[in-house]
Parts: C-alpha cells; structure tokens; sequence
C-alpha cells in the first residue's frame, strides 16, 4: 500500500532580484508531494538509476562460457576463423572472444547465437546442451539479464588429421 502526503506552503512574494529570505524563515517550497516508498534517501542505492549492458559486454560473456566446454574446438564459421588467425599473427592482435557469437540485448531479456567448431568424436548434442546450460549460466549470473534462448549452429568438425597438419604448417614457417 502506497501513501501520499501532500504539503503546500505558501510564500509572499519575493522582492526582485533576491533568491531567498536570508534569515527570516521564510523560501519553503510550494506545492512538495512525498510519496512512501517512493526514491530518494531512505531507497537502496543499488536501485537508483538505470543499468545498460552493452551487446559486446553479453557476448564476451558467452563466448568465454562456451569455450569453456570440453569438446569445443572453436567458436566462428571457416571465414571467421580464417580472418582471425590472420589477425591473431599481426603483432599486437590477439583472439576474439566474440567471433561465432551473436546476440540481441533487450531491457531485460537477450538471446544468443552460436557458431561453434567441435572435436571429432563427441556426443555433438550433448556438447551443445552443456555450451546451452554454461552459456546461460554465466549470462544471467553476470548480467541479470534473462537469456531466453541460445541457439547453436555447428559448422564444422575438427578432425585429428587437421590438428597434426596444422601443427606442421607451423613449424615449417
């Protein structure tokens, strides 16, 4: 239940020029509404305000928390990958975080997509399942925000011949 008190004063009128009555009491302030329960000092300052969480901030968040996942290769189609390896060889680049990952923030709610790079062998659903929980997981635990859903695409396998490969490539470089 709400209550609402209302206190109207009223002042003569003030010379020009002058601000307020120095020393006679007088300035009160007319027309003033307090409302209990209403902000102002006796609210929490956890509450006063408005909070914004930026797209960026939700998808670092679930990129970090999908790669967290045993049998998550990578995150991002063959394109995406591609341009970051090059990036991350460009001194002073480093991985992205957000590539494979693409999310829509609301007021209160946010949905992720995930592109994800799997290693041959694992249980794919069941991989997914658990990116699903952990990404969420984190999501709301960091941000407040509902995530609503979290849909994943696997676009690619990682085979243990493309590892061995890779490995060589590099060390022929």
């Amino acid at each position: 239940m709400t209550t609402e008190t209302t206190t109207e004063t009223t002042t003569p009128p003030r010379p020009a020029g002058r601000t307020a009555d120095a020393g006679t009491g007088m300035g009160t302030t007319t027309g003033t509404t307090v409302r209990a329960g209403a902000p102002g000092a006796h609210t929490p300052a956890a509450v006063r305000g408005r909070t914004s969480i930026a797209d960026g901030v939700v998808e670092k968040i679930a990129g970090l928390a999908a790669r967290e996942v045993p049998g998550v290769y990578a995150l991002g189609g063959g394109f995406a990958r591609t341009l970051g390896a090059v990036r991350e060889r460009v001194p002073g680049g480093r991985p992205s975080v957000t590539r494979g990952v693409k999310v829509e923030v609301g007021e209160r709610q946010t949905a992720v997509d995930l592109d994800l790079v799997v290693v041959y062998g694992v249980p794919i659903t069941e991989v997914a399942g658990e990116v699903r929980e952990n990404v969420i997981s984190a999501v709301e635990r960091m941000t407040g925000l509902e995530v609503v859903e979290v849909n994943v695409a696997v676009v690619d396998v990682r085979l243990p011949d493309e590892e061995e490969a890779a490995e060589s490539e590099v060390r022929v470089r």
